[in-house]
């Protein structure tokens, strides 16, 4: 695994903000940084679980989802927010994790 950036809940605005309506969610460039720190705002109808909307989380780069989802309890299942790119959440200890796996070109 490596690490790709850390995502902070907010209800407040921000910086920077980017919107994304197919994911009913503004967010921050997590690359403006030298740490990956993305800060999110969920919209009122955004479909995730309460745990990724008010809980930080850690994302990182996995080679191979489903062997990285095995045996873990997965809380958004597999999905493509952009192209070239699969993510799922899992929940570990409570907290909210990232695992974001990128097309091979």
């Amino acid at each position: 695994m490596k690490y790709n950036h850390i995502g902070i809940p907010t209800k407040e605005r921000f910086e920077g903000e980017i919107d994304l309506p197919k994911l009913k969610m503004t967010v921050s460039d997590h690359k403006n940084n030298d740490f990956g720190i993305q800060w999110q705002r969920y919209w009122e109808n955004a479909p995730y679980p309460d745990l990724v909307k008010t809980v930080p989380h850690i994302a990182f780069e996995v080679d191979d989802l489903d062997k990285a989802l095995k045996d873990q309890k997965v809380i958004i299942s597999p999905n493509s927010p952009s192209k070239g790119l699969i993510v799922a959440f899992i929940e570990v200890n409570g907290a909210p994790v990232e695992l974001m796996c990128y097309e091979k070109l």
